[in-house]
């Protein structure tokens, strides 16, 4: 029982760097997914940032840039705040996803 109760804490942060770890996957997944539904929507002349928030779960904090492009593309870029589970790690992790869509050609 006493090796049981010294080995728990190490157990505990175990699980929760593996759900830490989860967490930062996720983040990583609704930033792409931002990134692509922005620069669709603003590709085609739309508000890029809206839907790039859209397609995104609403308690990531999240940044999202669709500015409109001059030329044959449009890159839209999201940065999304990984919430941290660990306690006692610094604070400031951040995924970045970026993707490019070619523009609406309007004959």
């Amino acid at each position: 029982m006493l090796e049981f109760a010294g080995f728990l804490p190490i157990l505990l942060l175990v699980g929760l760097a593996t759900i830490q770890l989860g967490l930062v996957g996720y983040a990583a997944n609704q930033a792409g997914s931002g990134a692509r539904a922005a620069a669709r929507v603003a590709s085609q002349g739309g508000a890029g940032e809206a839907a790039g928030a859209a397609a995104m779960s609403d308690w990531l904090d999240a940044n999202v840039s669709a500015p409109m492009g001059g030329g044959d593309t449009t890159t839209a870029t999201v940065i999304v705040q990984v919430p941290l589970l660990i306690p006692f790690v610094d604070e400031g992790w951040t995924v970045r996803k970026s993707a490019t869509m070619p523009n609406d050609e309007d004959d």
